[in-house]
């Protein structure tokens, strides 16, 4: 049977021996608040539970009753995007940032897009053809780019071998850095 968040309270309470007055003394909250917290006629607040949490010394996962977090593992299902690329998801859910591997295996460089959002991306293996307005850079393993998706742009494998990237995306123009140098090319 579920219990409610104050009825989790109440337990507490009497588990720890605790009248309404010693609990409001050790919290800094009201007794009142405190009664109608375990009968559920107030709503429970952070500000209210943190110090509970702390006195009854439980998480506030715990105290509220928090389901269990599940495999953390993210199901990689790759799925055919256009132009013979292929992607991978490495992020759970849409959210404001996702994370892709990308195979990219067609050497055309079709018609640049543009669209909302700032996209970053590492070569991990061959090379990649970056087309941003009307500039063009190939990007060898090791490498990074970052452009804003409101600029026209394109990539295609540079030399019509699979390529792969990691493509972090946000939608709403996150930018990401990286703090790691390039390899040194000989």
């Amino acid at each position: 049977m579920a219990t409610t968040v104050g009825q989790r309270l109440a337990a507490l309470r009497a588990e720890h021996d605790l009248t309404l007055a010693t609990l409001s003394e050790m919290t800094g909250i009201s007794k009142s608040t405190l009664s109608r917290l375990e009968t559920d006629q107030r709503k429970p607040t952070l500000e209210l539970l943190l110090p509970l949490s702390r006195t009854y010394q439980v998480s506030l996962d715990d105290l509220v009753g928090a389901p269990e977090v599940g495999d953390p593992r993210v199901v990689m299902k790759p799925r055919e995007l256009d132009h013979g690329r292929v992607g991978i998801p490495l992020t759970r859910s849409i959210g404001p940032l996702q994370a892709w591997k990308m195979i990219i295996k067609d050497p055309v460089l079709h018609e640049p897009r543009v669209h909302e959002g700032y996209e970053w991306f590492y070569v991990l293996s061959g090379r990649i053809r970056l087309r941003i307005g009307d500039k063009e850079v190939v990007l060898r393993a090791g490498e990074v780019a970052e452009f804003d998706c409101r600029q026209p742009h394109a990539l295609s494998s540079a030399d019509g071998n699979p390529a792969e990237i990691i493509s972090l995306f946000g939608k709403q123009g996150e930018r990401i850095h990286t703090r790691a140098a390039p390899p040194q090319r000989s």
